[in-house]
């Protein structure tokens, strides 16, 4: 998956009933159906499903079992209320008779209102940082396999961390990062499509995150990692066909979970969206 136009083949769903889709995978270097591809695919399903002059401004899911990469999904949308100014719609994903996933979304017709935001924090422009393909170009061969193997892989979507940290010598740091994107290719400036982009760029970084703070105590473990829930706050519109600056911190690790909770900045500065997940931080005995 090279650029943005072979992930939108995956987003854009096709239907196949009234309130049914279906859709197929595709791999980021995991054998199961990565978090953020059944998202994205989600929330398309059910935006299908609402008046085109209401836009999702926030959603809630769960993810409950591993998807598998060779089987197709079914969304099942569900209309839960349509009301003055908001519509609730749910979604249901599939395989096999089985639950892997849940997404609740609100969707609301634009209003105007009071407006403020907190600033976008300084950082080094994404100009003068190396992508995980410029690492994997500069350091392959000299990384760990399981590293190496994540960065060598094609993405629709460019990041650049505004800091390495050393593989060859894990420290416990801030749990905390800041990471630059944006999509390779250009797209159509649709609210619609846009959501279901970041959406899909939102389920990445986010557990490394909660991890930095043990990089050291779990350098020798083989750790578990899973979302177990997402949710997400839309709270500008903006133009996919820009840079992104995805700022998040770690709150907490507790019982083989970590929690991270982040913000998504456009270039210019203004508060796009905000995103918390809770995932599965197991090691693995």
């Amino acid at each position: 998956m090279k650029n943005i136009q072979d992930l939108l083949q995956h987003i854009q769903l096709n239907k196949i009933d009234k309130n049914l889709y279906t859709g197929t995978s595709i791999s980021i270097g995991s054998p199961i159906v990565f978090g953020g591809q059944v998202l994205a695919q989600s929330l398309y399903a059910m935006s299908q499903e609402v008046d085109a002059s209401r836009i999702c401004h926030s959603l809630h899911s769960y993810f409950i079992l591993p998807g598998q990469l060779d089987r197709k999904i079914i969304f099942e949308v569900e209309n839960v209320r349509d009301g003055g100014s908001f519509s609730t719609r749910r979604v249901l994903a599939k395989q096999d008779g089985e639950i892997i996933f849940i997404l609740s979304a609100s969707f609301q017709s634009k209003e105007n209102g009071v407006s403020h935001q907190m600033e976008m924090p300084e950082t080094e422009s994404h100009e003068n940082l190396l992508s995980w393909t410029d690492i994997y170009e500069q350091l392959k061969g000299f990384l760990p396999p399981k590293i190496e193997n994540f960065l060598s892989i094609d993405r629709p979507i460019t990041f650049k961390p505004t800091q390495i940290d050393n593989p060859a010598d894990p420290q416990n740091l801030e749990p905390k990062q800041s990471v630059w994107f944006r999509i390779n290719g250009e797209m159509q400036n649709n609210p619609l499509l846009n959501r279901c982009v970041l959406a899909y760029a939102s389920d990445y970084n986010l557990l490394p995150t909660a991890t930095r703070a043990h990089g050291k105590d779990l350098a020798e473990e083989e750790i578990i990692m899973a979302s177990l829930d997402h949710s997400m706050w839309f709270h500008r519109e903006f133009d996919i066909n820009q840079w992104f600056l995805y700022v998040i911190d770690s709150p907490s690790a507790a019982n083989a979970r970590g929690f991270t909770q982040a913000k998504i900045f456009g270039e210019n500065g203004d508060l796009i969206a905000s995103v918390a997940q809770e995932g599965l931080l197991r090691i693995k005995k």
